[in-house]
């Protein structure tokens, strides 16, 4: 997938903005730089902005509290996270009042109740599904129960299948791996509502209306695979955990359609990169593919010269995006 360009800003090509927020919006407890006031600029503009995560172990009025801590303006409606989503997927499917046997924390139940469902903790034949989401006190007793539902017949749905999760002593056991624990016992694989699967956007699309939304993110593997996988156009920012060379060596289901350094580029036109041969330009910066090697010329905004470099590179299948000539180039930008 080739970048676009945009002569107006993002906020007025697209009707709503669907951002992630670790690495985009927060790191930890502190604001993103650029994030307070990129949101509010895209408002202004006419923009609707919803915030979607991953999270399951958060309720929505918990994470629009903090969001409002570090100058981001945010009503618990404006939350949506994987564990809504994996609550509509049931709540579509059985009608109100169903049992639902939930493996996850408060924030999981909530959302379980607000789709009309009720959570339950314990199996029995009356439980139509079972919903697994993150909760650092997970007991065996829970996935006990929930392997029982499923191996019963109970429809398995789990909130994401992120295997780690961050936390103050480092990268420890995320949601995707004890949801191994009861796909292994029973031989049920779960249907998965968080990113990058269509399930968790879809939500963000019908909270905000969208009908031309810019999905924002900083992961290649959730936001910008989710934003393919729904055919719309994702902006990669560089505020979070993806690289520069790994931006290069994107496959193309992982490619986005915009570049940015964080957030304030969701309000920002975005140059075009064009192709004349074996060379390709953006602004100030070329990029010449010769024998399967890019050489990287120019000066101006580095940003610019990543833009050239990411659409030779996806544009050519002879360039080893992981190579040693690559990586030279991305040298001269500073990387």
């Amino acid at each position: 997938m080739p970048l676009l360009s945009a002569d107006r800003p993002l906020n007025e090509v697209h009707d709503a903005m669907l951002l992630d927020l670790d690495g985009v919006v927060y790191i930890g407890p502190r604001a993103v730089p650029a994030a307070p006031e990129a949101v509010g600029k895209a408002r202004a503009a006419g923009a609707r902005v919803a915030f979607v995560t991953n999270n399951a172990g958060r309720t929505p009025a918990r994470i629009a509290e903090h969001l409002t801590e570090i100058g981001v303006s945010a009503a618990p409606e404006d939350v949506v996270t994987s564990a809504e989503a994996a609550a509509r997927l049931i709540g579509e499917r059985y009608p109100r009042g169903s049992e639902v046997l939930v493996v996850g924390d408060t924030a999981l139940r909530q959302a379980v109740r607000r789709m009309g469902l009720r959570p339950v903790s314990v199996d029995s034949a009356s439980v139509v599904a079972v919903v697994q989401g993150y909760a650092r006190t997970l007991s065996r007793d829970l996935l006990d129960q929930g392997a029982l539902a499923v191996r019963r017949g109970a429809f398995y749905v789990a909130s994401n299948a992120d295997a780690t999760a961050p936390s103050a002593w480092g990268i420890t056991p995320g949601n995707g791996s004890f949801v191994r624990v009861i796909a292994h016992a029973t031989g049920v694989e779960p249907v998965i509502a968080g990113k990058p699967m269509l399930p968790l956007h879809r939500e963000g699309i019908l909270r905000t209306g969208a009908r031309n939304p810019l999905i924002v993110g900083d992961r290649l593997d959730t936001d910008i695979e989710g934003a393919t996988a729904h055919g719309a156009a994702g902006l990669l920012v560089l505020s979070g955990v993806t690289t520069p060379l790994e931006a290069l060596a994107a496959p193309e289901h992982q490619r986005p359609r915009y570049l940015a350094w964080d957030l304030s580029g969701m309000n920002q036109t975005h140059p075009a990169v064009v192709r004349e041969g074996n060379r390709t330009r953006c602004n100030g910066w070329t990029v010449t593919v010769a024998d399967g090697a890019p050489r990287l010329e120019g000066s101006g905004e580095r940003l610019d010269g990543l833009r050239a470099l990411c659409a030779a590179v996806w544009e050519n299948g002879s360039v080893d995006p992981a190579g040693a000539a690559a990586r030279e180039a991305l040298t001269v930008l500073g990387w």
